[in-house]
């Protein structure tokens, strides 16, 4: 009965963003609903977004997305973000790897996500999230890009992770060859 309802749910998810669930249908076959279960909770891990702005929410997320190197993956954030309002002009940025092209607050998200997937030392733009949007907001962006980074390497080590090397942000092709991640 379980597996009924997260057979319809995939299915769902698949049309809304127009993304293939394939290795979720494979999990579930495989093993089974419970094996699922932990997916829906990384799915609600990255959807906490609390004081902080879409458009910087969606900085950090993209960003990291793209380091993750998961060409489905980031193409969905990028929908979802879509979704949310996020101006073209400013996935398109995202997608190229352009700071200077991000509104300040955006560059937050990105120097964040930018400065955690490489393991670098992030201090002062954490001190300046916080500043503006409290702990609340730099949680959110924690969470955006530890999720962005986990279904890729989780597609990665079950054999479904694919390379991005262009996005389709407003029904364009966006080239990633300026990325800086």
């Amino acid at each position: 009965m379980l597996s009924y309802f997260a057979k319809r749910a995939i299915g769902a998810f698949e049309r809304r963003w127009n993304y293939d669930a394939s290795y979720m249908r494979d999990i579930l076959k495989g093993a089974g609903v419970g094996a699922i279960l932990p997916l829906n909770a990384l799915g609600k891990i990255s959807q906490y977004r609390r004081n902080v702005p879409a458009a910087v929410y969606y900085a950090a997320k993209v960003t990291a997305s793209l380091a993750a190197d998961c060409g489905a993956c980031a193409q969905l954030t990028v929908a979802m973000a879509e979704a949310e309002g996020i101006e073209p002009a400013t996935l398109r940025a995202l997608a190229m790897g352009d700071r200077g092209a991000l509104a300040p607050d955006e560059r937050l998200g990105y120097d964040l996500a930018i400065a955690t997937t490489a393991r670098q030392d992030a201090g002062d733009t954490r001190g300046e999230i916080v500043r503006r949007w409290g702990t609340r907001g730099l949680v959110s962006l924690a969470y955006a890009i530890v999720a962005a980074g986990a279904f890729p390497a989780f597609k990665y080590a079950m054999g479904y992770g694919h390379a991005c090397e262009r996005l389709r942000v407003n029904g364009n092709v966006v080239s990633r060859e300026k990325l800086a991640v």
